[in-house]
């Protein structure tokens, strides 16, 4: 049998992209594992979904902490797991530039919007008001520019009339969680699941 990657997912919410990052990864055929569940928030909701589903979990709020150094102690969690790419799946901070170097071409996200176009916050307003046909989402490699890296995969979604930023939210939702688990396995496939 073929070792799978060892895939650490970084949280700060309910962790619905994780959810079907690890639902995916429950398939015989898939080429990832998840190893861990990384979150700043001790109370977020998503790492009882990871107890339920016997994954290891590490909590610690950033709070108090510079950046540089509360990265350094996700980033000896990661390692301490032999983690081998990092999704970040409604990770709330921006990451620092020595994490993003120390893990090169190995750290996934997700975004709401079709990059390069929204980059940031607030991406499903911003698409409404500037009167786009479509929305979507994207899959990237991340850099320490905001939503900047090489995208891997992506998502259209039609704004139908009377679209809310919530209900295009929810539409583009759907598609993430069905786009991040089919990017990531296609771009370990693509690399040959060496890393």
């Amino acid at each position: 049998m073929i070792e799978r990657v060892r895939v650490g997912i970084l949280i700060s919410g309910r962790g619905s992209n994780m959810s079907a990052l690890i639902k995916a990864s429950e398939a015989t055929d898939c080429p990832y594992k998840v190893v861990l569940i990384v979150s700043n928030r001790l109370d977020a909701p998503g790492l009882s979904v990871a107890h339920a589903h016997d994954i290891p979990t590490f909590a610690r709020s950033h709070n108090g902490l510079e950046r540089a150094d509360f990265d350094g102690i996700i980033d000896a969690a990661l390692r301490e797991a032999d983690v081998e790419i990092v999704a970040l799946a409604g990770y709330m901070r921006v990451l620092s530039d020595g994490f993003i170097e120390g893990w090169r071409g190995r750290v996934l996200n997700v975004h709401p919007s079709l990059l390069p176009l929204y980059k940031g916050l607030d991406t499903h307003a911003r698409a409404l008001a500037a009167g786009d046909l479509e929305a979507g989402c994207s899959v990237h490699l991340v850099t320490p520019e905001l939503d900047d890296g090489p995208v891997i995969g992506q998502t259209r979604v039609p704004i139908l009339p009377g679209d809310t930023s919530e209900t295009l939210a929810q539409r583009v939702l759907q598609e993430e969680h069905r786009l991040y688990p089919r990017a990531l396995t296609d771009w370990i496939n693509a690399k040959g699941g060496k890393f």
